[in-house]
């Protein structure tokens, strides 16, 4: 049995690291070198369309001909990504030469470095090295990237109460009295729709503010110790809840809380993450957002509708339809959606569903306009119904369709079979 390697986290950021090879290996392996800061140069007679747009956006320098072995001369790493031994024995004989540590993707045991199984988890690096075994290596590394995400992993060596020493820290692994908000989208519905930088968030977080619409089983996966705001039960108006969901943001956050605002769908999208940003930027609490899958694109798609479709629609349009068309209130123009030849997609609008589809036909969309209606798009109880502009309204009164639910209008209804 050989010696075991000898494990190091490479600072690469402004030094160069040769590739030599542009195919699928060399595709892979770049990305995480440009993610390290590394001055990468590809050398290789021909390139991969990915590899190709590296190179034009400035971010890969490429020398387009075989090997030469000066070409290891001024290079921290080498990578050999060829399917030729002959050639990859080459460049592994150049780099031992000039002492260049040199990884090979051909063969494991000819090189000088191997690449580990890598999983991140914001700040912290999983590297797994399985004996030469990359299965073993993947297997490991899958296992403790799934604990880091759900939480059951702390991210600190240390457990300790905020305050109880110059070296203490939170359960999340930040020091005490450092707090800020972010706004997460939970997705449309499915619990394993949330992004994967949301999921984690939401494992670190202090305090959960959570909307009605997002996926209980997020919620199942929390901390103990974690405080959850059901935000559906503040009490007051609309407007005054928003208020009191802004005061709870604002106010944890700088009582050092790490705080996740968590909603259904996007942020941005109705969501008010806006406001909500607004309000933690004027109480000057740190905020970012997380985007999340829509349900105006992802419950269309579950149900077999694609919002454009090449020579069919060359547009979508998402449209709230919480408002009546005639209320002042509205910023909605209906007759110019009545004139766009695409998609129009309308969320919240169940309720105002006939009144809709009255005033697009009045401005002169077309009754026999294919119109489809997904409730509860993308979760066990999905539900989904397809009629025309004049009959839809009808026919999701019949059907018993519930909120949530969101409305597609245009030819792209019918532009797949159905299930």
């Amino acid at each position: 049995m050989g010696a075991n390697p000898y494990p190091l986290g490479l600072r690469l950021a402004g030094h160069r690291v040769l590739m030599v090879g542009g195919g699928a290996v060399a595709t892979r392996r770049v990305p995480a070198l440009l993610d390290a800061g590394a001055l990468v140069e590809v050398v290789s007679p021909e390139l991969t369309p990915a590899l190709r747009a590296q190179v034009d956006a400035g971010r890969v320098r490429w020398t387009a001909r075989p090997f030469e072995p000066a070409d290891v001369d001024g290079a921290w790493l080498v990578q050999v990504a060829v399917d030729d031994p002959a050639a990859a024995e080459a460049v592994s004989a150049a780099a031992f030469e000039r002492r260049v540590f040199c990884v090979r993707a051909d063969d494991r045991t000819a090189a000088t470095a191997w690449t580990p199984a890598v999983a991140r988890h914001g700040a912290v690096t999983v590297a797994v090295l399985g004996g030469g075994d990359p299965h073993r290596a993947v297997t490991v590394r899958d296992a403790i990237r799934d604990r880091l995400a759900d939480g059951t992993l702390p991210q600190t060596g240390r457990e300790s109460t905020p305050g109880t020493g110059a070296g203490a820290t939170s359960a999340n692994g930040r020091p005490p009295g450092v707090g800020r908000v972010v706004l997460v989208g939970s997705g449309p519905g499915d619990p394993e729709l949330i992004t994967v930088k949301g999921r984690r968030l939401l494992a670190e977080a202090d305090v959960v503010v959570a909307d009605r619409l997002v996926p209980g089983l997020l919620l199942d996966e929390l901390r103990p110790d974690v405080e959850l705001v059901d935000a559906s039960k503040i009490p007051y108006g609309p407007a005054r809840t928003q208020e009191e969901i802004n005061r709870i943001l604002v106010e944890r956050a700088q009582a050092g809380a790490f705080v996740v605002r968590l909603k259904g769908g996007d942020p941005y999208v109705f969501g008010r993450g806006g406001e909500e940003a607004l309000a933690c930027a004027a109480a000057g609490v740190p905020v970012t957002v997380v985007p999340g899958v829509t349900s105006s694109i992802a419950a269309p798609a579950l149900a077999g509708i694609p919002v454009t479709h090449r020579g069919v629609a060359h547009e979508f349009t998402v449209v709230s339809g919480h408002l009546p068309p005639d209320d002042p209130a509205s910023l909605v123009d209906w007759a110019a959606l009545a004139r766009l030849r695409g998609t129009l997609v309308v969320l919240m609008g169940l309720k105002n569903l006939p009144a809709i589809a009255a005033t697009l036909q009045a401005h002169g969309r077309a009754p026999g306009t294919p119109t489809a209606v997904v409730q509860e798009g993308t979760t066990g109880t999905q539900r989904s119904l397809r009629a025309t502009l004049d009959t839809v309204a009808e026919a999701t009164r019949t059907a018993n369709i519930r909120p949530p639910a969101v409305v597609v209008i245009g030819n792209v209804v019918t532009t797949l079979p159905t299930a």
